[in-house]
């Protein structure tokens, strides 16, 4: 299979059925998911919350190819995850998902725009072409004439919105955010939400953002709560009424 595979019309982007995932075994394993079953359609904004060691950040690696499941399915646009070998995965990844952490993962050394041109080297992109794409997703998070300035140069705000031009710059179908404001003040972090709502209503990227703080969960328009390795519950979120 080839991350091209064509999906089924009434395939949801993505569906995890009877996903468990152990690490370790006999009396020292841990069953980090127990069985998840979870539907997440194209042009949703999901949120995942629960405490610590309930699953949501495996689950959030199994969704974004950086892990396996132990058992159960994974289908991406119709496609069985499952029987692709790593360089499909990774493939896949490249091609598909974006991904946006709590730490920014910015390389520190680097201005901006070389940041964001990141990924766009990893698919062999010409230097002409790179640097007008970059340019463009640093200005579409609001960072036009900041494109020379290093990490050390920017604020936190600054620097998250630059992970997230580095994310959109390969125009992902689905966007991977693991605490995109976790290391933020409450008016960066609004900003960063907004942005994020921006590309799920403006561009259709379909959002899962894993997140602690039941504010920032009320952006999405669905809310995913993790127990024990297991889906406890899910609600509508604030934009479910927009």
């Amino acid at each position: 299979m080839s991350a091209t595979t064509p999906e089924s019309i009434e395939s949801p982007l993505i569906r995890l059925e009877g996903i468990t995932k152990v690490y370790g075994s006999g009396t020292a394993a841990v069953h980090a998911l127990k069985g998840v079953d979870l539907k997440i359609d194209k042009g949703e904004f999901v949120a995942v919350m629960g405490p610590s060691g309930s699953g949501k950040s495996t689950c959030m690696n199994i969704l974004g190819c950086l892990d396996t499941p132990t058992a159960g399915a994974y289908r991406f646009k119709g496609a069985d995850v499952g029987v692709l070998s790593r360089d499909q995965r990774a493939l896949l990844r490249r091609t598909f998902l974006g991904f946006v952490f709590q730490g920014f993962n910015l390389l520190s050394r680097t201005s901006a725009l070389e940041n964001v041109e990141l990924p766009l080297i990893y698919r062999g992109i010409p230097a002409r072409e790179r640097h007008a794409k970059a340019r463009d997703a640093l200005k579409a998070v609001g960072l036009d004439g900041w494109e020379y300035h290093t990490p050390a140069e920017l604020s936190g705000g600054q620097q998250q919105r630059v992970a997230i031009a580095r994310a959109m710059v390969i125009e992902p179908e689905v966007l991977m955010a693991d605490e995109p404001t976790g290391n933020l003040d409450s008016t960066r972090s609004r900003e960063i939400m907004d942005l994020l709502c921006s590309f799920n209503r403006d561009r259709g990227v379909t959002i899962v953002m894993v997140t602690h703080d039941a504010r920032m969960a009320g952006y999405a328009g669905r809310i995913i709560r993790f127990l024990d390795g297991l889906i406890d519950s899910e609600e509508p979120g604030r934009r479910h009424a927009l």
